[in-house]
Order: structure tokens, then sequence, then C-alpha cells
């Protein structure tokens, strides 16, 4: 008892305070706003204000290492002893003649409250005349424990956000009329790798990392088609904290709960030590769900190893695992999510992922000018889904139930060649870069028990009911990209990408034939599909400073999105899929504005972008008839036309207090709007959708709110508005098993605290604040089928300890 209560008198005593520092040009000695200041003791970063200010919370006294930066101006390295009597330090910078902006640091954006863009060069990668967007969540006021999407990407313009469940087990975004089904038009990465199921034959994302363990997440639009992959909706990009510089052990707690039986205990090791950096962490999380019949279990854990051999090489290992089991509640039909929307018409239905993810990293300093970066990475999962499938409008017959199971084995390498180089009186930087995927992906379909437990257990393994697929896929790409700096103002990229792909399929399905009623026959067809291409896409882009915090940039790059082979293989009773389907193409171009202005007093990013999608499949579906397995209306899968896709897309956050002069280091209040307002039509296809709106696009999507500071209490208030949309390529307002439809318009409020005092934070916070009733997609398959609910009103609670 003596040594627990010296132990806690130490922790609650610590020195602390809050170190300010100011950054002035060197010959004009005029504040420099939105500098880039690096605390290497915390591994973090602050962005100065309009009067060049910056300022940290400081636990212990000591010596304070930064690291100062900002595009057109010298970097600056400082020491600065700290003690609770410091005043305002001053730091000065030098400009430069050239451009120079490749210097990696993170920013915390503590002026904007968590969001930036990626700057025109960072790490080994070119971002110049991109739409893109950084969330920092160190700066992040919301519900971490479940990875609230609705919080975490309130200041991403244009995003549209799936809720299939409350608890964050699988983040289903997307954006521009894209599906958002588990987000699987984006190329999603962790750390600068691929994390989804498999990048060709299905870029469906199952894991999602734990937010309490990431630094920053970056979203590049589809202009990040030539770096990162052909996909249409760009870059998803989740990167890990590391490892305190400063400490040889820091061990951090994170303990959440919350309602509906929520239950988050996230752990995390850190540190450095002979330049060896290393960072874990596992997450226990459960719950029973808001919903009857939604119970889950996930358990997560990462480990990374960093070590800096010399000033040249630095080497890394990394390695990911999570499962999860949940229990899925089903969907419901629209009658009876009007009457009671907590309810389950299923009892049986089951969900069960293992995953395993491993990248090796290498980062070679060539010369001062020239750096290499190379990642291996494999992934080795599992995803089982078990339940009725049936017409959720009649009852569960309780018969054997669907076992549909996919694995996914698979593995890459890309590496990358950045340089800069003197080009006329400016500095230019070329990127080129290779990439080597290899996938193996099977899908099996068969019958479970017909029990209420998961049991994920096929009853006749070597004979499947349904089918049995191999889907082995390849893909070679080079891809090289040119940042020019033409004068101090303009900017231009062009770029290219070079793709070889093969993809096919081997294996059988069974058909019923029914007659009067009654089965005649059960046939099984082998099948044999394989398909090799060759493509080349091209991109370009423009930057234009207006000023020292203001730019426009321009944009135009090719998209093309391979066939998901394994949707072939699911046998699904509420669909068909068209068993010619070919791939999807077309282009992503943005025009836009952004930066800072009224001295820094405004920040915006606003842009129109057009999308042109051609061949694209339908997301809904449409109904015939079907000659084989049962006379009945079925829907259906295709390619069904040529879509344009037409928006505005804005994020404005001002600094409400700066205008009345009352803005300072302690007191800060931001107003921010995040609005999109997008059009898609189908200008060409079957006859039966040219003229209609494009499907999963809602006219206006409104979130707007306040985030609020004063010294160590933060506070932040949401307001989110989506507006009424369709859900297939129809237009159906209503069909009878609720798989299509409208999905009508709603608005949700979310609050959120945090105080931070000493070594701990308490966090606490409502979604759902006023309790409303709405749903935000209509399933076909698995976790419904029909309308899947959104959670009702909910709270939770947070303690952090640093150690």
């Amino acid at each position: 008892m003596f040594f627990t209560t010296i132990f806690l008198h130490n922790i609650v005593f610590a020195q602390s305070g809050v170190f300010s520092g100011r950054v002035l040009d060197a010959s004009s000695q005029v504040p420099i706003a939105n500098v880039s200041v690096y605390l290497e003791n915390t591994n973090e970063i602050i962005e100065t204000d309009s009067r060049g200010v910056f300022l940290f919370d400081v636990v212990d006294n000591g010596y304070l290492n930064f690291i100062i930066y900002k595009e057109n101006y010298t970097s600056k390295i400082e020491e600065v002893i700290f003690n609770d009597k410091n005043e305002e330090v001053i730091f000065v910078l030098e400009k430069l003649n050239l451009q120079i902006d490749e210097v990696e640091v993170t920013a915390k954006s503590g002026d904007n409250f968590g969001v930036r863009k990626l700057r025109n060069v960072e790490g080994t990668a070119i971002y110049a005349a991109k739409k893109s967007e950084v969330i920092e969540l160190q700066n992040v006021t919301a519900n971490q424990a479940t990875n609230n999407a609705r919080q975490i990407f309130k200041a991403i313009a244009g995003v549209n956000v799936w809720e299939s469940d409350g608890a964050g087990l699988q983040l289903s975004i997307g954006a521009r009329g894209l599906d958002p089904n588990r987000t699987s038009n984006f190329n999603t990465r962790q750390n600068g790798y691929d994390i989804s199921a498999d990048a060709l034959g299905y870029p469906e994302s199952y894991y999602t990392p734990p937010v309490q363990a990431l630094k920053r997440i970056e979203i590049v639009r589809g202009a990040a088609s030539l770096q990162y992959g052909s996909q249409f909706g760009g870059l998803l990009n989740f990167v890990f904290k590391k490892g305190n510089k400063k400490k040889q052990i820091e061990f951090i707690t994170e303990n959440t709960i919350g309602s509906f039986g929520l239950v988050s205990s996230f752990n995390s090791l850190g540190g450095e030590k002979k330049g060896l950096n290393y960072y874990a962490f596992y997450q226990r999380k459960q719950g029973d769900g808001w919903r009857d019949f939604s119970k889950f279990e996930q358990n997560t854990a990462f480990a990374s190893l960093l070590k800096t051999f010399s000033k040249r090489l630095k080497i890394g290992i990394e390695y990911t695992f999570m499962n999860y089991v949940a229990q899925q509640a089903g969907g419901l039909k629209d009658f009876d999510f009007v009457q009671n929307p907590q309810q389950s018409l299923r009892t049986r239905n089951w969900f069960k992922v293992n995953w395993n993810l491993a990248a090796l990293t290498l980062n070679y300093k060539i010369s001062e000018k020239t750096k290499l970066n190379s990642k291996v990475f494999v992934l080795a999962a599992q995803r089982d889904a078990l339940g009725e499938l049936g017409r959720i409008d009649r009852p569960d017959p309780m018969r054997d139930r669907d076992l549909i199971r996919g694995t996914y084995n698979n593995f890459g390498n890309e590496t990358r060649l950045i340089s800069r180089y003197n080009l006329g009186d400016f500095t230019s930087t070329f990127l080129v870069g290779a990439r080597y995927y290899q996938g193996f992906t099977t899908n099996e379909q068969g019958n479970g028990d017909d029990s209420s437990d998961p049991n994920f257990t096929f009853l006749n393994p070597t004979d499947l009911e349904k089918s049995a697929y191999d889907f082995p896929s390849r893909n070679i790409a080079f891809f090289a990209e040119n940042l020019f700096n033409l004068n101090e103002k303009w900017t231009i990229t062009p770029g290219v990408r070079v793709e070889y792909i093969k993809t096919a399929s081997e294996g059988f399905f069974k058909k019923t034939f029914i007659v009067g009623g009654q089965i005649q026959s059960v046939r099984r067809f082998e099948d044999f599909m394989e398909n090799p291409r060759s493509l080349i896409l091209l991109g370009i882009g423009v930057g234009h400073k207006i000023s020292e915090n203001l730019e426009t940039y321009a944009n135009f790059s090719q998209n093309y999105r391979s066939i998901n082979f394994s949707d072939l293989a699911v046998v699904n009773p509420n669909l068909i899929v068209d068993s010619l389907l070919q791939d999807e193409k077309g282009f992503n171009a943005d025009i836009g504005i952004r930066g800072s202005f009224w001295k820094s007093r405004i920040k915006i990013d606003a842009s129109v972008f057009y999308l042109r999608y051609q061949n694209r499949i339908g997301i809904g579906e449409i109904i015939i008839e079907d000659p084989v397995v049962i006379e009945k209306a079925v829907a259906f899968r295709t390619n069904i036309g040529d879509a344009r896709i037409l928006g505005l897309e804005t994020y404005i956050e001002a600094d409400i207090l700066s205008f009345l002069d009352k803005s300072s280091k302690e007191l800060r209040l931001s107003l921010f709007t995040n609005l999109s307002v997008i059009h898609g039509k189908y200008l060409s296809g079957q006859s039966f959708v040219i003229g209609k709106n494009v499907e999963l696009i809602p006219p206006v999507n409104l979130k707007t709110g306040l985030n609020f500071r004063w010294k160590n209490l933060k506070l932040s208030y949401q307001f989110t508005y989506v507006g009424e949309h369709f859900s297939d390529a129809t237009n159906a307002e209503f069909v009878s098993d609720a798989t299509r439809g409208i999905i009508p318009s709603y608005n949700v409020q979310d609050l959120a605290f945090s105080y931070s005092w000493s070594r701990f934070q308490f966090q606490t916070g409502i979604n759902n604040l006023t309790n409303e009733s709405y749903f935000t997609r209509r399933a076909v398959g698995y976790p419904g089928p029909g309308i899947i609910p959104s959670d009702a009103r909910s709270f939770y609670g947070t303690i952090t300890i640093k150690f």
C-alpha cells in the first residue's frame, strides 16, 4: 500500500505546463502561419496560427527537441530547455529560392482540429495538385473505441457512410456515388501496403485498424489511381503510431464502457532504444449490440519493429492479427422497421473473420536527393458467413443454414524511387515505381447445420450443395510521376501507369431444376474462366499558388476496376449475377481551391469534380425472369450502362474567436461545415436505366458543428444530414423484400467531450443525441437481406492512462 501511494503521488504531481513559441520570417520579422512544428519528445506536431504562435502541453521539465518546417523556407532543428516559468520562445525561418517540400512530418494540426492536406511531396510519394485530406487522430474528439466513421470522417467532403454495426467491426465508406460496401472502391492500405481481402478479385476490407492505434488517416481521391492502383475511389491509408522516441518504455491503457454492453480495452507498449523503435498493442472489444441477436467479440493485435542501421538505412517489420465473431440480426422489411427497428427476424445468422497480415519495409537514402522505399506484404485470412439468406418477408424456415467460406492468401511487393533534381532555377521531383501482386482466393458455399449456434462447419465438405471455386490473380504494374516546379507559383505533375492484370476462376456450381413446385433434378456445372489484359492509365495535375497560404489545383486521371470474380460464385436467392460481367473504366477530374485566408481565420477546401463511369455494374438490382432455377422474378446484377457524376465538395472551417480577437493559445472555438452536392445520371446502356439517377448518391450530404478547446478541455458537437436517395439503378421506391428501395433522408447529432490532466485523459460522449430512427443501407445478402437499421442513442466513457 505504501509503494502504491508513492506511485500515485508521483503521477499526480508530475511537472506539467504549456510551452509557447512563435515563428517569424527572418527578413521581415512577420509572423508565419501554418508552419509545422514537430516536438520529437512527444512525437506530435502543431501548425502555427495566424500570429505564428504554437503551443504544446509538456509533462516534464528538461530539453525539448523541435523540427520546424514550412514549404519555401529552410527547415530548422532547435533544442530548448523547458521549465514551467518559460516565456514565449521565438524561432525564425529563412526563405528558400527553391521549393523543397519532402520533409517527413506528421502534423497534429492543432489549429484546424485534426484535418489537413498532404504536402506536395511526402515520403516517397507525390501528392501535388491532387485532392487529398489527412485526418490527424490525436486531435479528433470522437468515439474512437467503436471506430465511429460518422465522426472520424466528419471533415471529409462527399463521404457516404454505411452503418452496418454499432461496434465499428467493418468500415464501409464510399464517395462520389461509389458503393460503400466494406470500402471496396478505395485502395485500402495500412502503412502503405494492402489490407483488403484480394486487391484484384475481392477488394473488400473485413479488417479495420482500431482508431486508438492510428496517428493519421490519409485520403487521396481518384487521381491516386496512377500511384496506388486504378480504383475509382482513390487511396485510403491508415498510418499507425510509432513508439515514443524519447522513452525506452511507454505503456498506455485505454478502457471504454458504453451502451448495449460495450466493453473495450486497448493497451499499447512502445519506445525506442539504440535505434530500435517498437510499438505493439492488443485490443479486446465485446458487446451485446443495440438490436436483438447482435452480440460480438473482437480481438486485435499488432506489433512493429523499426531498426535504424545508419543515417541511410532503416528496416521495419510488422504483424497484424484480428479475429471476431458477430451475430447478425439480419434485415427488416419497411413495415417492420417502422414498427420496431430494434427487432430481429433472423436469430441464426453469424459472421466470423480471421486476419493475419505481415509486412517487411526498407527505406534507403541513396543520397540527399534520392530515396528508395520497398514493401513486401503477405496476407492469410478467412471469413465465414452462416445463416438464412432467404427473403426477409418470409419467416425463417428453420432449415439447414447457408454457409459461405472465403480464404484469402496473397502477397506482393511495391518499390518506389523518388529523386529531386534541378531544372532551371527550381527543384523538381521525379517518382518511379513498380508493383507485383499475386492473390489466391477460394470461395465455398454449402449447407451448415440447422441450429442457432455459431457452428461454422459444412455438413458435406466433400460434396458441397452450392459451389466451390478457386480465384487466382496476378498484377504487374509500373508507374511514374514528375512534379515540375515551373516557378514560385505554378506546378505541373504528369503521370502514367502501365498494368498487366490476369484474373481467373475455376470450380463448379450446382443448379436446382423445379417443375410444378417439385425438385426435378440437381445438376453440377464445371466452370473455368481466364481473363488476361493490359492497360495504360494517364493523368496530369496543375497547381497554382495564389498566395502564401492559398492555392488552386486541377487534375485528370483515368481509372479502371476489374470485375469481382468471387461475386459470380455465390448462390444467393435474392439475386442472379450476370456471368458475362465486364470490367469498368472511366476517369476522375477535379478543380478546386484550398488553404487559408483572412489572416488564417478561415480554412477552406472547395472543389468540383466530374466522374465518368463506363460499363458500370449495377449496385441495385434489375428484375428479370430466371428460366433455370425457379420461374419467378429475381434480382439481376450486370453492366447496366455509362454514368456521369458531377459534384461540389466543400470543407470550411472558421476560427470564431479570432474575429473577436479573443482566440488564444489556451482558448479556441472553431465552426466547421462539410457540404457535398452531387448528382449522377445514366447516359446510355440498358433501356431501363437511361435517364435514371445513379444509385447510392445522396444529393446533399452535410456535416457541420463546433469544436471548442479551453486549456485541456475539448468539446465537439456535430450535426449530420444525408438526403434521400435510391439504392438501385432502376430507382425503385419500394419492393416487398426490402432489398431495394429509397434510403430516406435522415439527420443525426453527436456530442463528445475530452479532458486531459497530467497522465490521464477522460472522454465521454453521446451518439445519436436525439435518438433518431434511420437506416443507411439496404442489403441484398449479408448482413441482411433487407433494411439494416442504425443504432439508437448510445453513451460511452473512456479513461486513458499513460505510464
